[in-house]
């Protein structure tokens, strides 16, 4: 048989299909002879219409008991309970701080021995956040969730009943494991179920549990400790993680698992390795000598680990966590972004309490409540700022709120003894307003530009930077402060002389006194010395952050779409 000229009728049996409108297709047999239609219902051929003439499709409709209105907020009651769960595991980072010289009483510890509480827990993190999108995929979203918020809640309370240092230490490395697993999975949870018109809505509700949790951990932590019993900084967790599983089981939708994808062990070891080296180092580089065997050891193991892993994720089939992301130079600029925030942040969480309790000599619950007002601005200004990206995208909230961030930090530069309460709320209060204004649309621009399979890491890469860069970034600022104090120290005890015709008189007046006034002195001293070296760790954030403001130009200046995907119907 001579086949038709007709590329579409050559075969036999061949359907004609016809598309009506609203998209159903009719489908009509051919004749065996000749591919025709039968006479009676063979209709007049028309020539096929250009491509460019052709109509637009109708949109599908939607389906019954899912109209327009009702799917874009049958996602707002799962986001809640989402943040619940980010909330918990942030909150945890910044109240167990206020606890640690309570702990080290009770202990009967020395300092270096006692910070292991949060050395250990920061560690365990660096390894298990980057297998945070595998068991996503792997287990399935909703139940990894569960799963999470139930372990977090029991290992919280063996924390609470812990009664010495070592079991501190093992209940903490077992508490990071899901803690480091629930911000991951929270993300990408997010942006598969909000639609993407609303996604800047929705993630300015969800960077409540990333800046207001570690803004009111210490005043919670430091009510608990001071009036309470610390041992509750844990046991708090308990019933918000039973709730929010519970929650989760009821109204978190099912989403599609991954079946079969293999675990990509050799980048987990490298990536593990390599993050634990280089949280090590910078943890105990000023106990241990920046410059010692040591620490170079590993650094240098974490540099070159990192590396291998970067090789093994782009030969292996199935990586552990897809490095593609960083060919989209928009995710790249707001991890950048998101990492000079997130070290501000935990700057300001770690050296403003220290300062005011041993220089102001203000309780831990005074010291919280100097932290709450930056707590509360934030928490009004952030789902603003979602709303802002979700009209103008991220460029514009990303440059003016790092710009007002730089400014409230260059004004925390003016730390000294002698600075009133108000004084420094008013300063944390500016600069949280930029920091709630910016640091969400950063984040949610720079996702949004992912293709949706590659959301899971994007997410992974995103919480891992969070996580790393505040930790390394305290270190580094930690041996600043140390190294500076010393020499402002050696400095100003120079200048001070004992003895001879250019005695200071108070310092006569204060030997007189006997040790009582020598000391005082030696206070005072030691306070102003601590001021100036936190003033230029303030003034170099303050830095960091208007390089910030000008990498905020390059970001999208309207929301993105291109990594969009349909979200998982709730309900």
């Amino acid at each position: 048989m001579k086949p038709s000229s007709r590329g579409g009728d050559s075969l036999l049996g061949e359907t004609s299909r016809e598309t009506r409108p609203g998209g159903a297709v009719d489908v009509a047999p051919r004749s065996r002879a000749n591919g025709s239609l039968p006479a009676e219902s063979s209709p007049k051929r028309t020539p096929p219409t250009p491509p460019e003439q052709r109509p637009p499709e109708p949109p599908p409709r939607p389906s019954p008991g899912s109209g327009g209105a009702a799917q874009n907020t049958k996602w707002i009651v799962p986001l809640a309970v989402v943040v619940i769960g980010m909330f918990m595991s942030t909150l945890d980072t910044s109240i167990v701080n206020v606890a640690i010289p309570t702990m080290q009483q009770l202990f009967g510890v020395s300092t270096d021995s006692i910070q292991w509480v949060t050395t250990a827990y920061t560690l365990c993190l660096g390894v298990v956040v980057p297998a945070s999108a595998w068991l996503g995929d792997r287990i399935g979203l909703r139940r990894l969730y569960v799963i999470s918020m139930v372990a977090f809640s029991a290992f919280s309370a063996l924390c609470g009943m812990a009664t010495g240092l070592n079991s501190m230490i093992f209940y903490r490395i077992l508490q990071a494991i899901p803690g480091g697993v629930i911000p991951v999975i929270c993300l990408t949870i997010l942006y598969k179920m909000v639609p993407r018109e609303k996604i800047g809505l929705a993630m300015g509700l969800y960077g409540l549990g990333i800046i207001f949790a570690p803004g009111i951990g210490p005043t919670l932590g430091g009510y608990l400790v001071e009036y309470v019993d610390w041992r509750l900084i844990f046991y708090i967790n308990v019933p918000i993680g039973i709730i929010g599983a519970i929650a989760a089981m009821v109204v978190l939708p099912n989403f599609p698992r991954v079946a079969g994808r293999s675990f990509d062990m050799p980048g987990f070891l490298c990536i593990a390795v390599s993050l634990f080296a280089l949280l090590l180092a910078c943890e105990e580089g000023t106990s241990w000598g920046w410059t010692s065997y040591t620490v170079l050891i590993l650094i240098a193991v974490g540099v070159n680990a990192l590396a291998l892993f970067v090789v093994i994720e782009l030969q292996v089939k199935e990586p552990l966590l897809d490095v593609r992301v960083f060919r989209h130079w928009a995710f790249v600029n707001s991890l950048i972004l998101i990492s000079i925030i997130s070290v501000g942040l935990f700057a300001v969480l770690f050296y403003i309490p220290n300062f005011v309790q041993q220089g102001q000599s203000l309780t831990p619950m005074n010291s919280g409540l100097v932290l709450l007002p930056q707590a509360l601005v934030m928490m009004v200004v952030v789902p603003m700022a979602g709303q802002i990206y979700d009209r103008v995208g991220a460029r514009l909230p990303a440059v003016i709120g790092l710009a007002i961030t730089a400014g409230g930090t260059f004004l925390l530069a003016k730390i000294n003894i002698d600075m009133t309460r108000p004084e420094l709320v008013v300063w944390l209060m500016i600069r949280a307003g930029g920091m709630g204004l910016a640091m969400m649309p950063i984040m949610t621009g720079g996702l949004s530009v992912l293709p949706a399979h590659l959301t899971s890491a994007g997410s992974a890469f995103n919480t891992l930077f969070q996580k790393v860069s505040s930790s390394l970034g305290l270190a580094l600022f930690s041996a600043i402060s140390t190294v500076q104090q010393a020499q402002f120290m050696a400095d100003r005890s120079g200048l001070l002389q004992s003895q001879g015709p250019g005695v200071d008189p108070r310092i006569v007046a204060m030997q007189q006194q006997g040790e009582t006034g020598l000391l005082s002195l030696w206070q005072t001293l030691q306070t102003e010395v601590e001021a100036q070296a936190y003033s230029n760790i303030f003034l170099l954030v303050s830095i960091m952050t208007i390089g910030g403001a000008i990498l905020g130009f390059f970001l999208r200046s309207v929301r993105s779409s291109s990594g969009s995907s349909e979200p998982v119907e709730i309900g």
